[in-house]
This record gives C-alpha cells, sequence and structure tokens, in this order.
C-alpha cells in the first residue's frame, strides 16, 4: 500500500522562524557596533565574544561579574506596546552592581527568550541594551535570541543579561571599610527601577485600570509613563566619585529596599541611620501604597522609595564626593549616618525621623 504524500514539517511551522532572527541580527547589528570598546575582539556573530583586558592597565586586576534581568517589569511594556527603553533596565541592574564593588564596567551580555522573533521588536529592546551600554562605557559583547515557540505566547519576552567589570584588588569598596561616623549620600530615583512590579501591578493594575490612565489624580503622566521610566544608570557618576573622594561602600537599592541592601555593607556592631524626610519620594509610590493598600514597612521593603543608590563615605569626603556626582549629572543629598552599637535583635539599618507619606 502507497502511503498518500505528507508535506514536511518544518521549523517555521513549528512556531521558530531562523529567517526572521537572522533579520534581527542585522538589524541590530550596527546598534552594537555603537558599543564598541577598543578591548573587543572580533565581531558579532562569533561563537563567543572576545575581550582583550589591557592587564598594563592595573597592577593587580579583579574581575567582577553580575547578572539580573528585567523581571515583570516586561509585562508592563508587552501591554504597553513600548519596548525602546526597558533595555536601559537591563544595564542598570547589572551594571550598577558591579560598580557597588567599585568596578569600571568592559561588558554586557543580553539574552532574550520571546513566543516568536519580530525583528521590529527585537531591534527596539536591544537597541536600548545598546544606549545603556553606550551610556557607562560598556561593550555590548554578544547576546542571544531565543525563540520559545508553544511555551511563550508570541509577543510576551523575558531579557536578562550578564555584566563583567574590573577594579583593583586593593580598591574593593565594601562593608570592610565602613567605620562609626561615616555619612549616608543618597542618590534620587525617579521611579521604580526594575522591582517591585509584581506587587505595584497588582495593586495599580488589576481592578481593570488602563496604562493609558493618569498614574494618579491629577498626574500629567500615565501609568506606562511611570511604570515605564527607564532606570538611571548610576555607574559613570559612582566612579566619578570614587575617583575624586575616598569612598567606602556603596549600595545599589533594588529588591529588598533600602533596609534589604543598605545592610549588606553594614559590618557588624555598626548600624546605618537613614533619616527620613532627606530625600523626594515620587508620587507613584504614594499611588502605590494608597491604591493597595500597603503598609509603610512593605513599601519600603519592596521599591527604592526614591533612592536608587547610597554611597557611603568619610565625613571629610562629603563635600568632595557630593560636587563629584553633581558634576557628573547626579545630584546626592545627605540622607544619614552610620553609629557604633547595634546589640542583639537591632537591625543593621533604621530609618528615623517623620513618615514617608503624610497619615490618611
Amino acid at each position: 500500500m502507497i502511503e498518500p504524500a505528507r508535506t514536511p514539517v518544518t521549523y517555521a511551522a513549528s512556531g521558530v522562524d531562523i529567517d526572521a532572527g537572522e533579520r534581527a541580527v542585522e538589524r541590530i547589528r550596527p546598534l552594537v557596533a555603537a558599543t564598541r570598546r577598543p578591548e573587543v575582539v572580533g565581531d558579532l556573530g562569533d561563537f563567543g565574544g572576545l575581550f582583550a583586558l589591557d592587564v598594563a592597565r592595573y597592577r593587580h586586576p579583579v574581575l567582577v561579574g553580575s547578572t539580573d534581568g528585567v523581571g515583570t517589569k516586561a509585562v508592563v511594556a508587552r501591554e504597553a506596546g513600548r519596548y525602546g527603553t526597558i533595555g536601559i533596565d537591563l544595564v542598570a541592574m547589572c551594571v550598577d552592581d558591579l560598580v557597588c564593588q567599585g568596578a569600571e564596567p568592559l561588558f554586557l551580555l543580553d539574552y532574550v527568550a520571546t513566543g516568536a522573533v519580530d525583528p521590529e521588536r527585537m531591534t527596539e529592546l536591544v537597541g536600548g541594551v545598546a544606549a545603556g551600554c553606550a551610556e557607562v562605557g560598556a561593550a555590548l559583547l554578544g547576546g542571544e535570541m531565543a525563540e520559545h515557540a508553544g511555551v511563550l505566547d508570541r509577543d510576551e519576552f523575558d531579557l536578562v543579561g550578564f555584566a563583567v567589570g574590573v577594579v583593583e584588588r586593593d580598591a574593593v569598596l565594601g562593608s570592610d571599610r565602613v567605620r562609626s561616623g561615616d555619612v549616608l549620600l543618597g542618590l534620587p530615583s525617579p521611579g521604580l527601577r526594575s522591582n517591585g512590579y509584581t506587587l505595584a501591578r497588582r495593586v495599580l493594575l488589576s481592578d481593570g485600570r488602563s496604562l493609558a490612565e493618569p498614574a494618579w489624580d491629577g498626574a500629567a503622566t500615565t501609568l506606562a509613563d511611570e511604570l515605564l521610566l527607564p532606570s538611571v544608570l548610576y555607574a559613570p557618576a559612582v566612579l566619578a566619585a570614587v575617583a575624586a573622594a575616598e569612598v567606602h561602600a556603596v549600595s545599589h537599592i533594588t529588591g529588598g529596599g533600602i533596609p534589604g541592601n543598605l545592610a549588606r555593607v553594614v559590618p557588624d556592631g555598626l548600624v546605618a541611620v537613614v533619616e527620613r524626610g532627606t530625600w523626594s519620594v515620587p508620587p507613584i509610590f504614594g499611588e502605590i501604597r494608597r491604591r493597595g493598600p500597603v503598609a509603610d514597612d512593605e513599601m519600603v521593603r519592596v521599591f527604592n522609595v526614591g533612592l536608587g543608590m547610597v554611597v557611603v563615605v568619610p565625613p571629610s569626603s562629603v563635600e568632595d564626593c557630593l560636587a563629584a556626582l553633581a558634576a557628573a549629572g547626579r545630584a546626592a543629598t545627605v540622607v544619614g549616618h552610620v553609629e557604633d552599637g547595634r546589640e542583639p535583635g537591632r537591625a543593621a539599618v533604621e530609618l528615623v525621623g517623620p513618615p514617608l507619606w503624610e497619615a490618611p
């Protein structure tokens, strides 16, 4: 018996379009090229990215690695159809971790998983990554676009990255440098960056509210504008401060908020005292708190509430550090200090002073 001819099954018919992937790579090639540093060897399309570290520049170089993603901020970008800046968030999440140890960012690799490769959308996503890399001076050394047909919806995506930096061994910042009397300098964050979006989405959008609506009563911006506000890239300013003044430690305020992240640079026996009221809290945080309602302790534990980075310096360096940050475009304020006296049961970080929000 002769079986009837059957149409051959293809990868494209199964949901993976190799041709679309190749078109996307060609579109992002010039974006990647714009981030090139002198140390980059080879070109996009090699099996691995090559980076020739100029060891003559350093006495005892230490490489620092960091990996992160944009979390469920990707869901907001997808629902809003706005993909141009979320790549900046990815760079911020990775590179601003490196600088907490005093490292200069060298290069970044990105990974995009999606249900279907849309060359235009991929160009927007990677374009944001390239823009972020260019701002911090890191090469976009390579990446991967993975098509997960049948697992992710066609327009669904996740964006993650891996970054590498370098610092002299004797210049590594951290808790071992922090002393009683040190001063806390806070760098403002105008928005959520890439943390707390699962809670923010539940509070702000689960009742059918549209991303196109005003972010709060009387706001000139929409919810989409506020929730997709790109993360500030702090690395260049922090490195400028490190070059100009004595810096003991730096804390990137991401998931875990001020208490969870600042505690990572506070040694045993000391307490970081953060004075509420010394910085401005953007209205979007108050809107999340009000609509939840979300308790104040939970707000501070989940969100940055207006502080994206805290720099710990000795008193003698405060003015020089503030001047260097301002000259780099990131004005900071004194938000607290480090003191002796941590006893059993006392937290490494305390927030004191007036509430961040007026009582309802």
